[in-house]
């Protein structure tokens, strides 16, 4: 009997279909994919992939507003490797930052992948560490619709305003200007300031400073007033009048001695405009590059053996919010590394500010646990300065106050009042972390009423009130924010469109405003008063919220404020001057023609050019000789410069011929130890003379 083979199936194994995951950037993705494991594909879309055309308005005033969008010019090739991953993927994740651009950006994306926005596709997470990310993906949601509205409407209220307003100033004034909501309020704030300052008439006033000796220990007390009662000193005539009536033989008489017990608390934890603020006040860092930072630090650091850990929570946020989770391991880090009494039992709780939005937590480091001294090796510099600053004003917060031994001592003779005060530090509580919050001991002796003292100098000196002071990043922030208008997103843009466009500079890391943006202010004040109105801005800022909220319509907020817009535009093409920036003379000719210069202004500033232009079209930049040889070539001058970034740096006059550069202005002298040129470094209050090689200082009040 013939023998039957049986046929065996070729064992052959399908290949499983990979869970795709899609994010902003690389760096966010290669740490997500780590925490998700092999059975997903994490790929970035390098942010936004559809936007509003650049060249047309885009939106179609005459349908409700649709906004008409496109993919960006250069996604291309991203949006078809983003298409193929999705058909060949088993599911389609879209994991974009959580607010409301990120969701708009999840919106898009399913858009061009075809998928559904209805499905739970979208994936959020305040923080990217292993736990939060594998838990966001157990609760997956569908596209929130309220927040894609708030974006979209954000978006079409600054084309509408950006689209219509811009092509006037180019008209009016010259080409490549623009306007905008926030901006423009922006703009008008340093200007209004800086109006202010060259209106602001000083006023006389004069203070006496004495010392007085307690036995063998001599304290300091400023004159106050008449019997315990202020009174200033207007002018010399009140300083003499108050010397005269102090007898310099006779004791003064301790009057009054008031001793407490203060507290002071921590503050709250990081919201992104006092990040920002923190970081331009105490790092010295422009707004754009303390986002650029946290970004960093949030979307994962690589940490050697543990691999890359995003090391801080979501950096745009408005709320000062910290999960049960992060107080409770908090607590038990403070109790474990500094002890029992400085752990707050009741951290504070901040107030949510009108309008803010408390979808997010306050920055935070993503686990306490991680000090910035046990990652040090694994950051750069300007991350490890940031994480600091974030980690130490969060431990703060959670700790108890710092406690103060205070003491106010009134001295009379003849009526005459002086006031001195002291306090000592009793417990350092917060301040123990975080070393931004500084106090200096000033102990008064052991004083009691009625005992006397001895007047030991005397010393009256006249001053005269300021000025206000210009804004600083930090300051225009805070103004912006306590006004409401913008929200945490728009800071940095904001600041840097406004420089960009040379409607400000920054002088000695403050706002000035220039000649364009003087010219480019005033016709918005008497165009588009609107525009420039605080209470204006603030409440279509709070209607935006709205729609986030679900309580209004994108299309109904857009048409309220278009109808009264669209009179506005029409009514300036008629009212709004045409105006000339005339040319200045430069005093010297030109090289190669012999005409003479001019200095024109451009988008950049002030430069030379030709008065024959365009049949000669020489340019040169306007140079600052700072008086100082050039310590390299020793031919050439020193000159100031600017980069493309607007930064102000040294350089020698022959270049190309000597490539001397400096960020520091040098001053002329050589060290005394190694010879190199010395340069300038300014402090807040002083300046140093310092060498450009070695560690010789020279400090300067």
């Amino acid at each position: 009997m013939p023998t039957v083979q049986k046929k065996t199936k070729s064992k052959t194994t399908k290949k499983r279909k990979k869970k795709l995951v899609i994010v902003e950037s690389p760096s966010k993705a290669k740490t997500i994919e780590k925490y998700l494991g092999s059975t997903y594909k994490v790929m970035a879309s390098l942010g936004h992939i559809r936007d509003l055309p650049k060249s047309t308005m885009g939106i179609d005033m005459e349908n409700n507003y649709e906004p008409h969008y496109i993919s960006i010019r250069g996604k291309g090739d991203i949006i078809k490797q983003l298409r193929k991953e999705a058909k060949k993927a088993s599911k389609v994740y879209l994991a974009a930052d959580p607010d409301r651009e990120g969701e708009a950006i999840a919106w898009h994306l399913s858009y061009l992948l075809g998928l559904n926005p209805e499905d739970n596709n979208r994936v959020v997470f305040n923080e990217i560490t292993k736990d939060a990310v594998k838990n966001a993906f157990k609760h997956p949601r569908s596209i929130n619709m309220d927040l894609v509205d708030a974006q979209q409407a954000r978006r079409v209220l600054d084309r509408l305003v950006g689209y219509s307003i811009s092509p006037l100033l180019w008209s009016k004034i010259k080409k490549g200007l623009s306007a905008g909501r926030v901006q423009s309020i922006a703009l008008n704030l340093i200007i209004k300031r800086e109006q202010e300052i060259r209106n602001f008439k000083p006023e006389e006033y004069w203070t006496i400073d004495a010392k007085f000796k307690s036995g063998q220990q001599q304290f300091a007390a400023s004159y106050l007033g008449i019997d315990s009662k202020k009174k200033p000193l207007k002018n010399n005539d009140d300083v003499q009048n108050i010397l005269q009536r102090i007898d310099s033989k006779k004791p003064f008489v301790i009057k009054k001695v008031d001793k407490k017990e203060r507290q002071r608390f921590p503050a709250l934890p990081f919201t992104t405009s006092t990040m920002q603020q923190a970081a331009n006040n105490i790092l010295k860092f422009r707004t754009q590059k303390t986002m650029m930072v946290a970004q960093q630090l949030y979307e994962g650091i690589n940490l050697g053996k543990g691999g890359s850990v995003g090391l801080i929570t979501y950096m745009r946020t408005d709320s000062t919010r910290v999960s049960n989770i992060a107080v409770h391991e908090t607590s038990q880090f403070i109790h474990e590394k500094y002890g029992s009494e400085y752990a707050a039992v009741k951290p504070r709780k901040g107030k949510l500010a009108e309008g803010a939005q408390d979808a997010h937590e306050a920055i935070r480091p993503s686990s306490t646990m991680r000090t910035p001294e046990s990652i040090k090796e694994y950051l750069n510099k300007d991350q490890f300065k940031l994480y600091s600053l974030i980690w130490s004003r969060f431990v703060a917060s959670q700790m108890t106050p710092a406690v103060f031994d205070t003491m106010t001592v009134d001295l009379e003779q003849n009526q005459v009042t002086y006031r001195a005060r002291g306090s000592k530090m009793k417990f350092l509580g917060f301040m123990l972390v975080y070393k931004e919050a500084k106090h200096k001991d000033n102990t008064l002796p052991d004083l009691q009423v009625n005992k006397t003292v001895k007047l030991v100098s005397n010393q009256p000196d006249q001053h005269f009130t300021l000025p206000p002071a210009r804004y600083t990043e930090a300051a225009l922030i805070k103004t912006l924010e306590e006004n409401g208008v913008g929200r945490p997103s728009t800071y940095a843009p904001t600041l840097g469109t406004i420089q960009k466009r040379y409607y400000v500079k920054m002088a000695a890391r403050k706002f000035e405003p220039t000649e364009l943006g003087e010219i480019v202010n005033s016709m918005m004040e008497k165009c588009f008063p609107d525009i420039l109105n605080v209470d204006f801005t603030a409440n279509l800022e709070d209607q935006l919220d709205e729609i986030e909220e679900g309580k209004q319509k994108w299309i109904e907020v857009i048409d309220q404020f278009y109808q009264p817009f669209a009179k506005e535009v029409t009514s300036a093409e008629d009212k709004m001057a045409k105006v000339k920036i005339k040319d200045e003379p430069a005093g010297i000719n030109c090289d190669i023609c012999g005409a003479p210069l001019v200095i024109k202004l451009g988008r950049f500033g002030k430069f030379y050019a030709c008065s024959r232009f365009p049949d000669c079209h020489n340019t040169k930049p306007i140079i600052k000789k700072i008086g100082v040889t050039c310590p390299k070539c020793h031919k050439g001058e020193v000159v100031e410069r600017k980069s493309k970034k607007n930064r102000v740096f040294y350089g020698c006059s022959r270049y190309p011929d000597c490539d001397f550069v400096s960020w520091d202005k040098p001053v002329g002298r050589t060290c005394p130890k190694c010879q190199h040129y010395l340069v300038e470094k300014k402090g807040k209050n002083s300046k140093k003379i310092k060498c450009s090689n070695c560690d010789y200082v020279e400090v300067q009040d």
